[in-house]
C-alpha cells in the first residue's frame, strides 16, 4: 500500500483527508464548497469515500496545507491526480490551479477534475483558459438530457446552469486533451438515449458510469 496519512496534522489543527485513495486512484479533496445540491450526492449519506475516514473540512485547506499533504503522499504507481471531494473543485479555483501546477511539476502526475461544469457561472468569467495550462482531463456531470430534469436533480444555485454547463464543456473540449460529459446508468433508457444524442450534437464524448 502507498503511504497515506489518514489525517494530516498542520500544527495543532487536525484536518480531514486532503488526499485519499479509492479504487486504485488518488483524489484531492480541496474544498467543501458547492454551488449545487444534487439529490444523489454521496456527502448527504456518508462522511467519507474509499480510505478517507472523513472528507468534511472544518475549514477549507490552504494551498500550503494541500502542498504539505502532497509531499507526505507517496505517488509511486499513480500517474493521475483527480480533483474530487466533498465539494466542487472550481469553487476554490485559485488553490485548484496552484496546487495542480505544483503536483504536475513536482510529481509528474496528470491532472483530472471531476466538475459540475458551473465554474464560469461561479466566477463570472470564462475559466477555461485558466484551466487549460494545467488540466489534462475534465469529467463534467451532465446528469440529465434537458434543463428541466437537470434542475430537478442537480438543484443548482444559478439560473441557466444547464446551458452554461454545456457551453463550458464545448469550450473546454477545444483546448483540454480529454473532456467528457458523464451520466450514471440508473437513468431511464429514454433519458440515456437523449443524453447520447445531445452529446453527439455537441461533439463532446459521453461517459456512462455504472452506479456503485
Amino acid at each position: 500500500d502507498s503511504f497515506l496519512m489518514k489525517y494530516f496534522k498542520i500544527g495543532e489543527q487536525k484536518m480531514a483527508d486532503i488526499l485519499y485513495t479509492y479504487k486504485n486512484q488518488v483524489y484531492a479533496n480541496i474544498t467543501n464548497q458547492c454551488n449545487c445540491r444534487c439529490t444523489f450526492c454521496i456527502r448527504s449519506h456518508e462522511d467519507g469515500v474509499g480510505d478517507a475516514e472523513t472528507l468534511w473540512h472544518k475549514k477549507d485547506p490552504t494551498l500550503e496545507e494541500i502542498k504539505a499533504a502532497m509531499d507526505a503522499f507517496d505517488f509511486t504507481g499513480y500517474d493521475e491526480l483527480v480533483y474530487c471531494g466533498y465539494g466542487e473543485p472550481t469553487c476554490a479555483l485559485d488553490i485548484l490551479l496552484a496546487s495542480a501546477k505544483y503536483a504536475k511539476e513536482k510529481y509528474g502526475v496528470k491532472i483530472r477534475i471531476n466538475t459540475n461544469g458551473l465554474g464560469n457561472l461561479q466566477h463570472g468569467r470564462d475559466i477555461v483558459p485558466e484551466l487549460a495550462p494545467v488540466v489534462d482531463a475534465l469529467s463534467i456531470s451532465l446528469n440529465a438530457p434537458d434543463a428541466e430534469k437537470y434542475n430537478a436533480v442537480t438543484r443548482p444555485r444559478f439560473e441557466g446552469a444547464f446551458e452554461a454547463m454545456l457551453s463550458f464543456a464545448q469550450e473546454a473540449h477545444k483546448v483540454i486533451p480529454s473532456v467528457r460529459l458523464s451520466i450514471v446508468d440508473v437513468l431511464p433508457e429514454d433519458q440515456i438515449e437523449a443524453c447520447k444524442k445531445l452529446t453527439a450534437d455537441l461533439g463532446v464524448p459521453l461517459k456512462i458510469r455504472k452506479f456503485a
